[in-house]
């Protein structure tokens, strides 16, 4: 089928200037226009990762953009996804599956044979949509790196799409990032280059009038919009930089809240996992990266990880593993999400090498358990029914482990936490464990609290054993978003010349 649609694509001037953001406002637009439209992203760099319908692995942005555009996510929207690992390059995913671990060069010299792929999944786009709004990687302008580029002004040519270049504000030296990003760009670059986007504006927009000016006068280009910043829509980050130690302020736990840490693991990855308590409104959520004793939080929740073993060496080695072990000894709440699950087990085995050359490592040793890390992926969409509380949950799972008990584990003392099934196919299996009547708990599901009825339970029993009030509901998860996604569109379409930049899809 050959592709018709029209086509916009955003740029930046390097990475965290909202690119992802302005692509997901952009279909939210075209969407509510009566636009028939879908994000892409030739290649992403993410730990923060998504099962689409297909059953493939695609970046959490996309997901993001997908649901705006009110689409399900497909491969096709992120053909090309590396998933960083601690000293050994990236696990490069093509359309969904698993392709193998590349170190940086390795992928540079391999790049240039995935432009097929990533064509193919774009015109499988073009031909079913009436527009497809791409989105570029970190500096659209790295001159050291246009050699074999995929993502950027190549991806802009390949689908003949008039570029906006986005750029950030907040950081400081936006002249020098739009007027110096146009003074590197070659003169077909120029020529595909439609205007820019000011983003994260902060103050009086009539106090930067001249600002705008003098970028219409220095590159000959409009303005499309100087968006002001917002800190009240929330949506899914593309990565972990909001957690970082430096990025993300450390709360202080109060008395009259539900306290939980988080610990900042070095390979983080799917954090959104955890994003639905930051909404809550009475919980303290705390990211933490150095390690302290935890004795004034309520709930302990250790993330999914790109990198298990190492990780595992990583909190024995910074003194964590005293301390959470410590916290479970005084009776406290634990969950262990995906990699986090395989934390708390006692033995996490790598016979091939898959994450690390160390064959094995000691994990918590606070279940009776041991995790082997294989070399297939299990990518699946799941819902079942925790154990514990006999509540409803869906989700879905990444993982190369497979965690079993050992022979020693007490039945008595340790159980099955989840009954999953895949939607649409029959046969069920029994996923994690819970320890001491479900105080710990871990699971290889994703999502895991999303389920409004089990997080409600589960932060209700914290609450009412600190003298709190039960809430009767939890605030909103997964569906929430959907509002927030309008909410988004609202703010660009209040400060973007939409029908400008629409003009410029019509060339």
């Amino acid at each position: 089928m050959k592709p018709t649609a029209k086509t916009i694509m955003f740029l930046g001037t390097g990475s965290d200037v909202g690119k992802s953001i302005a692509v997901a406002a952009f279909c939210r637009i075209l969407k509510r226009r009566g636009v028939r439209v879908a994000p892409f992203k030739a290649q992403n760099m993410s730990n923060n990762s998504y099962i689409t319908v297909e059953g493939g692995e695609i970046g959490r942005a996309q997901v993001v953009q997908a649901e705006a555009a009110g689409l399900l996510p497909s491969v096709h929207m992120n053909p090309v996804l590396l998933k960083p690992s601690s000293g050994l390059g990236s696990q490069v995913v093509v359309q969904g599956k698993v392709l193998g671990r590349m170190e940086a060069a390795e992928y540079h010299r391999y790049k240039k044979h995935l432009t097929t792929r990533v064509m193919e999944s774009f015109d499988y786009l073009a031909s079913r949509y009436e527009a497809v709004v791409l989105e570029g990687a970190g500096s659209a302008v790295e001159v050291n790196l246009k050699k074999g580029d995929l993502v950027n002004f190549a991806m802009a040519r390949r689908a003949d799409a008039p570029v906006v270049l986005v750029a950030d504000i907040d950081r400081g030296g936006v002249f020098a990032q739009v007027i110096g990003s146009m003074v590197l760009m070659s003169r077909t670059e120029k020529a595909r280059t439609a205007g820019f986007v000011i983003n994260k504006f902060r103050g009086d927009p009539a106090l930067f009038e001249d600002g705008l000016e003098i970028i219409r006068k220095k590159t000959g280009r409009p303005v499309f919009g100087l968006v002001p910043w917002f800190e009240d829509i929330h949506l899914d980050a593309e990565d972990s930089v909001a957690v970082q130690p430096d990025r993300r302020p450390i709360a202080t736990p109060r008395k009259d809240r539900v306290n939980v840490a988080v610990i900042r693991l070095p390979g983080l990855s799917n954090f959104t996992d955890l994003e639905v308590l930051d909404r809550e409104p009475d919980a303290v959520v705390n990211f933490l990266y150095r390690s302290e004793p935890l004795g004034e939080y309520d709930l302990l929740i250790l993330p999914g990880t790109k990198n298990v073993v190492e990780d595992a060496v990583w909190l024995k080695k910074t003194g964590w593993a005293r301390h959470i072990r410590s916290f479970a000894q005084s009776g406290g709440r634990i969950i262990g999400l995906c990699g986090g699950y395989q934390l708390l087990g006692r033995d996490i085995l790598d016979p091939l090498g898959v994450e690390s050359d160390r064959g094995h490592v000691d994990g918590l040793g606070l279940m009776p358990l041991a995790t082997t890390l294989m070399g297939d992926k299990i990518l699946r969409r799941v819902t079942g029914t925790e154990l514990v509380s006999l509540l409803p949950i869906r989700g879905y799972e990444i993982h190369m482990g497979r965690t079993e008990l050992l022979d020693e584990a007490n039945p008595e003392e340790i159980q099955a936490l989840i009954r999953l099934r895949e939607p649409g196919r029959t046969g069920d299996w029994l996923d994690g464990h819970a320890l001491a009547n479900g105080r710990i708990r871990g699971t290889y599901v994703h999502g895991f609290l999303d389920a409004p009825g089990l997080r409600l339970a589960l932060l209700n029993q914290i609450r009412e054993e600190k003298g709190l009030s039960a809430r009767k509901k939890s605030a909103p998860g997964h569906g929430g978003r959907f509002h927030q996604y309008d909410r988004l569109a609202d703010h660009f379409e209040r400060y973007m010349d939409v029908d400008a930049m629409i003009r410029v899809m019509d060339r």
